[in-house]
């Protein structure tokens, strides 16, 4: 719906343009003269100026190589081409330049007749990367959950066979191999029912405080490595509640942590060995495409010898491990579940330090 704009041209109605609010990247607005009419709070962001600020500012100033903005501007206002992307750098005082990819579109039947939209370069990768692994993690549930109902029938058939078997033979020693077959039934059950966890349990939501969690999980591990382990918390208190399924977060954090603690078994031996738990609120943030004006941020880091470079692309993927005997279900759990409160959970790794960051939106 449109509102007349006082500062539009006369007779124009100004647009509403509350919808560009939601959106992750800056979107400006220009009139005939290049001076900004609109921008949007990601605008504000990475200009790190106001909205009241950069109003009825010439926008090609704000960039290291303007004049290749003004000419696509002047080429925008001639309607020589409906929108031209382009690669330019914004200059930032006191802070490194920032690259970005700028698409200019040329706007018809609106009183102002260009508009700008800014994505950052790194941004642009964050976004694309976070597409994948959500993408990724949506193939892999369905995958997980048809290929745990495949097995599971014939298993019930196997072990049946195997104890019917076993009440038929003569020879009381040749139990032993029955008894082979049903207790490998039995783990290839566990570990079905734990592939199916994720589609079956219901979830109980409520109100959820993320440092209640975390001192669960800090409790729990710091039990099972009550020396040469130390967790440290770094909370922010200003982190508010939220509402979410309280103990499969305590199962995210729990996975997460405890992989830390296995990746740490020499530092643990010489004493030295670190977890940090750190919650911070990040603000303006994207996820699944969705914008959310806050979010949690939480951060599970380590200080041990970081993941594999083979297996960092799969360390979501299921039955994927990075240790002997290790199920792989963890980290894949883990993320389904982080999804399931629209969140997303991802890994940066280098040696000497490997930092789990679960994002989940704030009300």
């Amino acid at each position: 719906m449109n509102s007349l704009d006082p500062t539009a041209p006369s007779g124009h109605p100004g647009p509403d343009f509350s919808a560009f609010e939601m959106l992750g990247s800056a979107v400006l607005i220009l009139d005939e003269d290049g001076l900004i009419r609109h921008a949007n709070a990601p605008a504000e962001d990475l200009f790190e100026v106001s909205v009241r600020q950069l109003y009825a500012m010439p926008l090609c100033d704000f960039f290291r190589d303007g004049d290749e903005l003004y000419k696509s501007f002047q080429e925008a206002i001639s309607q020589r081409f409906a929108d031209k992307r382009q690669m330019l750098t914004i200059d930032r005082i006191g802070r490194e330049p920032v690259q970005v990819t700028a698409t200019v579109v040329a706007l018809q039947g609106h009183p102002w007749p260009v508009l700008v939209e800014l994505r950052e370069v790194e941004q642009q990768l964050k976004v694309d990367r976070e597409e994948r692994l959500l993408e990724q993690a949506q193939a892999n549930r369905e995958l997980l959950r048809n290929l745990a109902h495949e097995i599971k029938n014939p298993l019930g058939g196997l072990r049946g066979a195997a104890q019917l078997l076993e009440a038929e033979l003569a020879d009381a020693s040749l139990t032993e191999y029955t008894q082979v077959i049903i207790q490998e039934a039995d783990r290839l059950q566990t570990l079905v029912d734990r592939l199916l966890v994720p589609h079956r349990a219901p979830r109980i939501v409520s109100d959820v405080n993320i440092h209640e969690v975390c001192e669960r999980v800090r409790s729990l591990v710091l039990a099972e490595y009550p020396r040469g382990l130390r967790i440290v918390r770094d909370y922010d208190t200003s982190v508010p509640e939220f509402r979410g399924d309280k103990s499969q977060l305590i199962q995210v954090v729990l996975n997460v942590v405890r992989n830390a603690a296995e990746a740490l078994h020499e530092r643990i031996s010489e004493g030295d060995a670190e977890i940090i738990l750190r919650t911070r609120v990040a603000r303006q943030v994207i996820l699944a495409k969705q914008r959310f004006k806050l979010a949690l941020e939480l951060h599970v880091v380590d200080n041990g010898p970081g993941i594999p470079s083979e297996l960092q692309d799969r360390i979501f993927h299921p039955l994927v491990s990075g240790r002997e005997g290790g199920s792989g279900l963890g980290l894949t759990l883990a993320q389904t579940f982080v999804q399931q409160h629209e969140g997303l959970l991802e890994c940066d790794t280098r040696p000497g330090m490997t930092d789990f960051r679960m994002l989940l939106p704030l009300p």
